[in-house]
């Protein structure tokens, strides 16, 4: 019998977020894939599992794969986590779920620690329908990215870096309009977890007034408001209509 491949996620801050069926997964596989060993060695200790661990990244993930592919096949059960949150969410995991789907292996994966999830509920914007959009393109394709997230009538999540967010900032006000509600959160479920809700001008002001650190959320209401007594006003890829 062939083996089965978990997808673990792990803590994006507190360490007691871990689950006890995660623990139990890592402490019984016969070794497990790491994004960095060194963070994932921390945590395990911390847990106190002692399972061979082997490199698994963007870097060397193609040729890594099919070595785990491999081995399910020889019936070992393996794990893979990353150095927070859920394997395949912004980080590597994909290729791997790709390949064991292709050779109709069997894997699973755990529920857990995703950023993007309790941003959004804090948020106090719609969650009914939303886009997950993770790390805009650095360079190339940004722009266009941007101009396509603008036209879609959902709830839009951005995973941004510290030393980008401004940037990222002004470009939201851009491509969306300077009415747009934006809420900010970073260093979830750490000891300086903080959100901040408003106009994507606030926000602006707001990241310029301070230095922020942390991974962060960018949660943006891209959604008509019904109901609403107040007129609004139209964001700039709005106007486009109104001038035909």
């Amino acid at each position: 019998m062939s083996g089965i491949l978990y997808f673990v996620p792990t803590p994006i801050g507190n360490l007691e977020d871990m689950t006890f069926r995660a623990v139990k997964i890592l402490k019984e596989v016969d070794y497990i894939l790491c994004e960095d060993t060194r963070t994932s060695g921390f945590l395990l200790k911390h847990y106190e599992i002692s399972k061979p661990l082997k490199s698994y990244h963007l870097h060397n993930e193609h040729q890594t794969t099919q070595k785990a592919i491999d081995d399910l096949k020889n019936g070992q059960n393996l794990a893979i986590i990353t150095d927070a949150g859920t394997p395949g969410i912004s980080d590597p995991g994909y290729l791997l779920a790709k390949a064991v789907s292709d050779e109709n292996l069997e894997m699973q994966c755990l529920p857990g620690a995703t950023a993007f999830v309790p941003a959004l509920v804090v948020s106090g914007l719609p969650n009914n329908e939303f886009l997950f959009a993770g790390f805009l393109p650095q360079k190339k394709g940004r722009q266009t990215k941007l101009k396509q997230l603008a036209e879609e009538k959902k709830t839009i999540i951005l995973y941004e870096s510290p030393h980008k967010i401004n940037t990222t900032l002004e470009q939201i006000k851009e491509f969306f309009g300077e009415y747009t509600k934006v809420s900010l959160s970073r260093e979830i479920s750490k000891k300086f977890e903080e959100t901040k809700r408003g106009t994507v001008n606030e926000l602006i002001d707001f990241s310029k007034s301070k230095t922020l650190k942390g991974e962060i959320v960018l949660i943006i209401n891209n959604v008509e408001q019904k109901g609403d007594d107040e007129e609004k006003p139209l964001s700039k890829n709005k106007y486009k209509n109104l001038e035909k």
